[in-house]
Formats: C-alpha cells, sequence, structure tokens
C-alpha cells in the first residue's frame, strides 16, 4: 500500500511540473498577472484575434469574415514603421 501513496506523490510532482511547463511555455503569466495588456494572435490574417485583460475582466475580439467595418469608427493617430521593424504610435491632437 505504500508503493501507492508513493506513486500519487510522483504523479502529483509530475502533474504540478507540467502545468509550470505550460504556463511559461504559452506565456499565461500575463493572465495570471495584476498588469493590464493586450494581446494580438495572427496579426492581419482572417482569423485575427484580440484579447485585452483590464483588472480582472478579459476581453476577446474576433474580426467576422466577409463582413467590413468601414465608416464605423474615428482615426486617433498614426503609426509609423522604422527600419529596423519597430512601430511608433503618434496619437493626433483633439
Amino acid at each position: 500500500m505504500s508503493g501507492m501513496a508513493n506513486l500519487f506523490d510522483l504523479a502529483m510532482v509530475f502533474a504540478v511540473a507540467l502545468m509550470v511547463a505550460l504556463v511559461t511555455r504559452f506565456n499565461v503569466s500575463e493572465m495570471i498577472s495584476d498588469e493590464d495588456f493586450t494581446l494580438v494572435k495572427n496579426p492581419g490574417k482572417p482569423n485575427m484575434e484580440i484579447i485585452k485583460k483590464k483588472g480582472k475582466t478579459i476581453e476577446k475580439y474576433k474580426g467576422t469574415k466577409g463582413k467590413s467595418s468601414k465608416g464605423k469608427g474615428r482615426k486617433v493617430g498614426t503609426a509609423y514603421q522604422l527600419e529596423n521593424g519597430e512601430i511608433i504610435y503618434i496619437p493626433e491632437d483633439k
């Protein structure tokens, strides 16, 4: 019976190690922290998703295929991409 207890302990250690490895591999630590962030998955593709965390609220936005959002927004600034690939956003004055 003591052998079963050792197997249970081994399984628990393995499960915790697997969870820690998955959290670090997929950068899920941002979801757990108190910091606000915005994450863009598949940028520029039809299946692009935007995940926004503010406080304890997480919102997920998905594009809709075949629908355009033309005319439903306003310009809030301009973005420039530098030669090194860095992108700079310049907000417009109101």
